[in-house]
């Protein structure tokens, strides 16, 4: 099972951006996976950003990114995407896409990790 985040770079405050992250492999059947977005700074522990069920019905997000982020899944594209907007200086990290079984806000719950993208917030 492979997972590839794309989409990171750099941008101003303000600005908006879209994330996106494909699942791929032979044993891997996307509906059957609640997806989720993490992300990470130097120095800290991986932090919850956004998650949505398998079937696209609930969606969670972290207090910090409420109202400005937007999760999303494509199952023709096996394809999930997070779209954020009002960015800030503190959005800056590497964001990671990650695969579950089972719905949840935490990363110990997730199975399948693609390798992250780099997020820079900065004017």
């Amino acid at each position: 099972v492979q997972l590839q985040a794309s989409g990171g770079g750099l941008v101003q405050p303000g600005s908006s951006l879209t994330l996106s992250c494909t699942a791929s492999g032979g044993d891997f059947t996307f509906t059957d996976y609640s997806m989720g977005w993490f992300r990470q700074v130097p120095g800290k522990e991986r932090e919850f950003v956004a998650a949505i069920q398998w079937n696209g019905y609930m969606t969670h997000y972290s207090d910090s990114v409420k109202g400005r982020f937007t999760i999303s899944r494509d199952d023709r594209k096996n394809t999930m995407y997070l779209q954020m907007s009002s960015l800030k200086p503190d959005d800056t990290a590497v964001y990671y896409c990650a695969a579950s079984r089972v719905y949840g806000l935490t990363a110990a719950q997730y199975e399948y990790w693609g390798q992250g993208t780099e997020v820079t917030v900065s004017s």
